[in-house]
């Protein structure tokens, strides 16, 4: 990955600069909530900035007004596979800005296109915007399509890709995303076409609400929902090649590779995993069979799963202080080390036990030959090996 730039401008600065230009605008920051969605809701982890927000984005009056700007952490287990590569991580951090039936997307674009380029010292050379060219229920985006042309910046007609909706149902609309080039050569192709565009801010005109028969009604007002990126912005703007090397993870760099040496990819798992991980606990989840507790449980057998591989005898017990506290401020987390450690060793012992266990009996001849449906069914219900731990053991 290379942008051609590096501003020098740390994770901090962006944080800052960021907000400070959307409250020069009229907005007000509100406090990002934790991981944890409010009772009732049916998804596990928060997933994005809007999504605290929703009941005023519907249309319920916000006690601070109708421009907000704020930080949120979020945690996305769909990315979990894709861990490892330049620009996916598990817990990342996502400034947002609202405007609760206010002003409209142009405005919206032409504020973030004057914050990439004049607040952040973008070159406006590097930039694409994809926009929504219309589809069987709503057109072609004029509006967002006739800013970038005014502002010279190329566009990618897409459909699919440019329509923004939190599930099968509830609020959405059509957005218009913003790129930024990674590559060595001068910008070429478009974002469809070349990975080496880098999203780095959608802005969502959320004006509607899809219904359970797949039709779309008018939400009470029309809303804009932006969000970007925190982790990933940071690393374009600071040159560096991945979501990795930004400067939010220079302790992890400085400390792991000599207590674990491995390889990049399974260091970058290692980093993402380990610090979600604290973050997760740091929030009030402990490690459990099912729900929350199973997505932590899961990262931290993830790590462990890689430390062991070359090493059985590595322990999480030798993760520095230093990352777990460092881990914990960052994320304006109260917790005390001990305890996010306390943690992270009993779900080790756990894990050992649990792998000794599989080891036995997966060397009994009825599990000598291929595995049945009904085999890891009863692996699961009596024994507790879920099937990807089962799989693990018989390929080693």
């Amino acid at each position: 990955m290379n942008t051609g730039m590096n501003t020098g401008m740390s994770t901090d600065r962006v944080v800052r600069t960021f907000i400070e230009y959307f409250e020069e605008r009229g907005h007000r920051r509100i406090t990002g909530s934790t991981l944890l969605p409010p009772p009732g809701d049916p998804v596990l982890f928060t997933t994005s900035g809007m999504h605290p927000l929703t009941p005023y984005l519907e249309g319920r009056p916000h006690p601070l007004g109708r421009r907000l700007v704020n930080l949120q952490r979020c945690l996305r287990t769909t990315d979990l596979e894709e861990v490892g590569d330049t620009t996916h991580l598990t817990v990342f951090e996502m400034l947002g800005t609202w405007s609760l039936g206010d002003y409209e997307g142009p405005q919206s674009l032409d504020w973030g296109y004057d914050l990439l380029t004049e607040g952040l010292g973008i070159d406006p050379g590097l930039l694409h915007a994809t926009v929504h060219g219309g589809d069987e229920q709503v057109g072609p985006d004029t509006a967002s399509l006739r800013v970038w042309q005014d502002r010279g910046v190329p566009v990618e007609l897409t459909e699919e890709d440019n329509w923004w909706s939190n599930g099968p149902v509830g609020p959405c609309g059509p957005d218009s995303e913003i790129f930024l080039w990674t590559g060595d050569t001068p910008p070429r192709s478009t974002p469809t076409r070349d990975d080496r565009w880098v999203e780095v801010w959608n802005h969502v005109t959320m004006r509607y609400r899809r219904l359970d028969d797949g039709s779309l009604v008018p939400l009470p007002q029309r809303n804009i929902d932006t969000g970007l990126g925190l982790e990933r912005l940071a690393s374009l703007l600071q040159g560096r090649s991945s979501v990795f090397e930004c400067d939010v993870f220079d302790p992890w760099r400085r400390l792991v590779p000599a207590l674990w040496p491995l390889d990049e990819l399974s260091l970058r798992l290692v980093y993402d995993h380990l610090r979600s991980a604290v973050v997760v606990i740091g929030d009030g989840v402990t490690p459990a069979a099912t729900g929350r507790g199973y997505v932590l449980r899961r990262l931290v057998r993830r790590v462990l799963t890689v430390l062991w591989r070359d090493d059985p005898s590595r322990s999480l017990h030798d993760l520095p202080d230093e990352l777990l506290t460092h881990t914990l401020d960052h994320f304006r987390q109260n917790g005390e080390t001990a305890g996010v450690r306390r943690l992270l060793l009993d779900e080790e012992r756990r894990f050992r036990g649990l792998l000794e266990r599989g080891r036995q009996v997966l060397a009994r001849p009825r599990f000598h030959g291929p595995l049945t449906g009904e085999d890891f069914r009863y692996l699961h219900d009596t024994h507790g090996l879920p099937r990807d731990l089962v799989m693990s053991l018989r390929e080693r």
